[in-house]
């Protein structure tokens, strides 16, 4: 099927913000992959669009692609048309892959080989939300910064031991460019028509998309671990830190009150106190939430989440599984995997 190009969409508006020299017009292609996240491909699209709108010029045009040319459904059941399928395209067209949960959705034969075609013919490729897969899968990210959403960089180390992701809001780089998805879709396109055409054009951009001027640069994905667990106490941070770092390989509560400059009987209190649980639960439950991750979003057998987890036994780990989360593992609703 051929993809049809049609003509760059200026919609009129109240605001208005001139461009003085907007050059020729900047082309992106965006393949929807199935289950792909809506919030985040809407908020990639849309600061083009208003980008447009307030320059009352086509600085932007942009065009959706399928493997099929048929609409795509996203995540939360909601069909996108697009323009057409799958096919080479031209070399100054940024191809942003935008996918979301199943992560390897990304990654199918198809999408691999026009991805790897536009990079190997000197195009610009991009992955928002989970779209980093497909990348990845097409060797297109080593020795270049990336991201992807928080949630399946996990599942992301483990599929590629040998990539590591930023936790940044996005990345750019000269010939590829990645983003977390949701908000920072849209912290990206701004930042990539600062560089077109000034910050003060893409602070309005940003005033139209009701966000502060260029919020999300170099900022990460996640809240910090303080707002996380609600405390400023350093050395009650430090600790989680720690834990965080050691989810494979727990660390003993010495060791953990040890260096952090307190002793173990503190350290218990603190944790109490502020948390509400002991130290060794709120251990246990970040290894847990972590084999619950990992079972949601990859295909592991029990035994390798268990061991990614610091946990000895299958059966040790189901236990604790079946007590934080009241279902077994083996029920959880993530890919058929072996014991």
């Amino acid at each position: 099927m051929t993809v049809l190009v049609s003509e760059p969409l200026v919609p009129l508006g109240a605001a208005f913000f001139p461009v003085e020299h907007p050059g020729e017009t900047r082309k992106y292609a965006f393949l929807l992959v199935p289950g792909f996240t809506l919030l985040a491909f809407s908020s990639a699209v849309e600061p083009l669009r208003i980008a447009n709108q307030l320059s009352q010029q086509p600085l932007y045009q942009w065009r959706l692609l399928s493997e099929d040319g048929q609409a795509v459904a996203s995540s939360s059941g909601i069909s996108v048309c697009t323009d057409g399928a799958l096919s080479p395209l031209p070399r100054d067209t940024r191809l942003f892959v935008c996918s979301g949960n199943p992560a390897k959705a990304a990654a199918a034969p198809q999408v691999m080989a026009v991805v790897s075609r536009h990079a190997r013919f000197g195009g610009t490729v991009g992955g928002i939300c989970t779209g980093a897969v497909a990348l990845a899968e097409a060797g297109l990210l080593t020795d270049t910064p990336f991201t992807l959403h928080w949630e399946n960089q996990p599942a992301f180390g483990e599929a590629f031991p040998d990539l590591a992701p930023s936790p940044a809001m996005f990345e750019i780089a000269p010939r590829v460019m990645t983003c977390g998805g949701g908000a920072a879709s849209t912290d990206m396109m701004i930042a990539l028509i600062a560089a077109d055409h000034g910050a003060e054009f893409a602070a309005m951009v940003s005033e139209m998309c009701l966000r502060k001027v260029m919020v999300g640069v170099d900022a990460a994905q996640r809240s910090a671990l303080s707002v996380l667990i609600r405390s400023r106490n350093p050395g009650l941070i430090a600790i989680v830190a720690r834990m965080q770092a050691h989810l494979e390989d727990p660390l003993p509560l010495t060791e953990l009150a040890r260096d952090s400059g307190y002793s173990r009987r503190h350290v218990e209190r603190l944790f109490v106190s502020v948390l509400g649980e002991t130290p060794g639960d709120f251990y246990r439950g970040l290894r847990l939430d972590h084999g619950r991750n990992l079972l949601s979003t990859t295909d592991m057998t029990l035994i390798e989440v268990a061991v990614a987890c610091g946990f000895a036994s299958v059966a040790h780990f189901s236990k604790s599984f079946r007590a934080r989360f009241g279902l077994a593992p083996t029920k959880f609703h993530g890919p058929r995997r072996r014991s």
